[in-house]
């Protein structure tokens, strides 16, 4: 299938409109119309995975992290980056990574973290704000059924778990059609009163296009009236890190062995295990301190992520625990989550995990 297939497939799981500022989501070699044979999915870009990806055959790799986060000005091939780069293209190898906006999805990276530890009713901790839309117009009152089903069904009017949400007033509109027009009611060149209906209605930011073509074609007037406005709202399905409760408390440093076996980690940086015991658990997949303060907000226990410096340790303050378990292992199954989202919708495509583990850390036990 070709390429572009695949992505919106992936996208409309986790919309790179989800990645952070500083983030590199999507496809970073290759052509959306590429027709692609067979995909290797791996947490990291090495080039280990890429000589694995020639000698399989497939002419497209998937992984979390991408291969490049910042702009590359040469390529001489001085660093693992440029010569990953530089083979892809010479292979004719597409290159896609999902990176944070798979992190801030509900049932994303975080989210294989909770069911591995056994959290119970998962939320995200930290829900991102500026992802929401406001859409008012205005159409004749006949028409609001017609112009308000099309919203609906280009993907506006979702709150949480609400659907076709919107908010209506009926008011009068006046017009007056100019040299060239053809009003859809009233005179040209006279000023008309029109009973009309004031529409409101939210959608996701990355929806704008296809609601704003929606209202266009379904609404009657010749020029659409219409607002968009960005709101701070958050949505409480996306955002960073999650935080969930034990089936059955526990004591702190059988917590700690819980974690590091059911993690798969060989090692397990702790601050001090404090005398309550550990019922509710934040988690962060990869580099997470900075949700430290919500996590401690939020009441946790206890906040299972990976990357903490060592005076960020002294932050916890006595008021959780703080396990840093490594940030391969808190991502290491997000591969073959990826392998499962495309295989749920593509399951004769063929896709295969990679051998090759890409853990550049190793522990000395």
């Amino acid at each position: 299938m070709r390429l572009s297939v695949l992505i919106k497939h992936l996208e409309e799981f986790a919309p790179v409109q989800y990645q952070e500022d500083y983030d590199n989501s999507g496809l970073l070699v290759g052509r959306p119309d590429q027709e692609i044979r067979t995909a290797l999915v791996a947490l990291d870009c090495i080039e280990a995975v890429l000589d694995e990806a020639i000698i399989l055959g497939c002419n497209l790799i998937i992984t979390h992290h991408p291969i490049v986060f910042k702009g590359l000005k040469r390529f001489n091939g001085k660093n693992y980056v440029e010569r990953v780069v530089m083979k892809a293209i010479k292979n004719n190898i597409a290159l896609y990574a999902i990176h944070t906006n798979l992190d801030h999805v509900n049932n994303g990276v975080n989210k294989v973290i909770c069911d591995r530890l056994g959290l119970k009713n998962a939320k995200i901790l930290s829900p991102k704000k500026n992802l929401l839309k406001k859409l008012v117009t205005f159409c004749p009152k006949a028409h609001t059924e017609d112009v308000r089903a099309a919203l609906f069904a280009a993907g506006a009017g979702n709150v949480g778990n609400y659907a076709d949400c919107s908010f209506i007033i009926e008011g009068t509109g006046t017009f007056k059609g100019g040299e060239g027009t053809s009003p859809y009611v009233g005179e040209k060149g006279v000023q008309h009163h029109e009973s009309e209906t004031r529409i409101e209605t939210v959608f996701s930011a990355q929806q704008q296009r296809k609601v704003v073509l929606a209202l266009l074609e379904s609404h009657p007037y010749e020029e659409v009236a219409y607002d968009i406005y960005s709101l701070d709202n958050k949505i409480e399905s996306v955002g960073a890190g999650m935080i969930g409760w034990l089936e059955h408390e526990m004591d702190g440093m059988d917590f700690l062995k819980y974690v590091k076996n059911n993690m798969n980690a060989s090692v397990v940086r702790h601050t001090a295990i404090l005398p309550k015991r550990v019922k509710k658990v934040a988690v962060c997949g990869g580099s997470g301190s900075f949700l430290l303060q919500e996590a401690i907000a939020a009441g946790a226990d206890a906040f299972i992520t990976a990357d903490f410096k060592y005076h960020e340790f002294f932050d916890a303050e006595d008021k959780l625990v703080i396990a840093d378990i490594g940030h391969f292992e808190t991502e290491q199954f997000t591969s073959q989550l990826l392998i499962d989202i495309i295989q749920e919708k593509f399951p004769n495509f063929a896709i295969r995990l990679t051998e090759h583990n890409t853990n550049p850390v190793n522990y000395l036990i």
